[in-house]
């Protein structure tokens, strides 16, 4: 799950701000104008100048042009990792993973548009579809070894790798984010993002219970 969220940027300093507002502006140039030409008639001097910025700064951010494409922001992962293991004690480990989501998620109507031309780039290239589905997975993983952290409450020092229910749980809510992407895009006129979202959780929290006749 790739996501870019203007209120984790918030965090920080002026300079780490800076960094992530710059970041953020070559991968939606990267991804606009693959979206537009096809990701491999994009040059790397074509995004830097859509982003308003030098070639070599563009170098600072990533190691290739390809990861302009595949990640927008390579800082959410992180973020929802320490937002796992921050969240207060009284939380369930689906509870702390959902405000973690949601925090990232916040702007996820006004990114709605950025999000899909994303998945319409990766989806247009195999070589950038594989490399996407890495970054997930990887990402997917990172959040069960924090649930699994924060069920054995060593701050990550006791035995390493995350077992069942972490692995499962991560896969749940990843999964819980799409079926909510999906279901609000074809009925923005319902319902806000994150009503859809919380509802989601709502279902899973109970145990997904057969809706009443």
């Amino acid at each position: 799950m790739q996501l870019m969220s203007e209120k984790g940027a918030a965090g920080g300093g002026l300079r780490e701000r800076k960094k992530r507002a710059t970041r953020a502006a070559l991968a939606e140039a990267a991804v606009r104008l693959a979206a537009e030409h096809g990701a491999e008639k994009v040059t790397v001097e074509a995004i830097s100048a859509a982003a308003g910025v030098s070639v070599r700064t563009f170098f600072n951010y990533f190691e290739s042009r390809d990861d302009a494409f595949v990640v927008i922001d390579a800082d959410a992962g992180a973020r929802m990792r320490r937002a796992v293991l921050d969240a207060p004690a009284d939380l369930s480990p689906l509870a702390a993973l959902r405000e973690a989501m949601a925090a990232e998620l916040a702007e996820a109507e006004q990114q709605h548009e950025l999000w899909r031309l994303h998945a319409q780039v990766l989806h247009a290239s195999p070589h950038l579809l594989a490399r996407g589905v890495g970054a997930h997975m990887a990402a997917e993983a990172d959040l069960a070894d924090a649930i699994a952290v924060r069920l054995r409450g060593d701050g990550g020092t006791g035995r390493t790798g995350p077992g069942l229910y972490p692995r499962l749980l991560a896969a749940v809510a990843g999964a819980a984010v799409r079926t909510s992407m999906d279901h609000w895009s074809a009925h923005q006129e319902e319902a806000a993002f994150l009503d859809v979202f919380h509802e989601v959780f709502t279902l899973l929290a109970a145990g997904l219970p057969a809706p009443s006749a």
